[in-house]
């Protein structure tokens, strides 16, 4: 795995490294060891998917408040997604900025998202499945989030939000 800084310190786009044949290819997506060496957070456990019906579906921003706060590995594994992530932890030097980056099948990369961060998306393809592997466990009452269209943030979405569910339109401004 190569893994690349996004300019948000402790955040990573990580690549897989595809080994091609005539077959196909493999490609290890997760090791410990290599998490390790890089000072990330190493411990998995739990996984979950996101399907998404129609492009332009927005989810996010979401978070899991301390003591629950959990680190990410997020893999688009069907279509494609604009992945975006926001640094809400107040003594980094980064904090409120934001990155965006897309995820598709065809490109190989995983965004590793720190503890403190928000995370969302957007679908750029219909029928479009996101794989996330996580640090902590779901724990509903620390479930948080923040306005993906917040001017604090002024995150630029490359395509308009065709799809939204009421919670996550109905995260108030981020006032930290």
């Amino acid at each position: 795995m190569i893994f690349h800084k996004t300019g948000l310190e402790g955040a990573f786009l990580v690549e897989y490294e595809a080994n091609a044949d005539e077959r196909g290819f493999f490609a290890r997506t997760w090791c410990r060891r290599e998490f390790v060496e890089q000072g990330l957070n190493p411990e998995l456990v739990q996984c979950s998917i996101s399907f998404n019906k129609k492009k332009g579906t927005l989810r996010g921003m979401h978070y899991q408040a301390a003591p629950y706060a959990e680190a990410k590995l997020v893999r688009c594994t069907r279509g494609a997604i604009y992945d975006v992530i926001i640094d809400l932890r107040p003594d980094s030097p980064d904090w409120r900025r934001w990155f965006g980056v897309e995820l598709a099948v065809a490109n190989n990369k995983m965004l590793y998202v720190p503890e403190g961060f928000a995370h969302g998306f957007i679908t750029l393809a219909d029928n479009t499945e996101v794989f996330y592997q996580m640090s902590a466990y779901y724990q509903p009452e620390a479930t948080k989030g923040v306005r993906w269209n917040d001017p604090a943030f002024g995150i630029q979405w490359p395509i308009p939000v065709e799809m939204i569910s009421r919670k996550d339109e109905s995260y108030g401004a981020y006032w930290s």
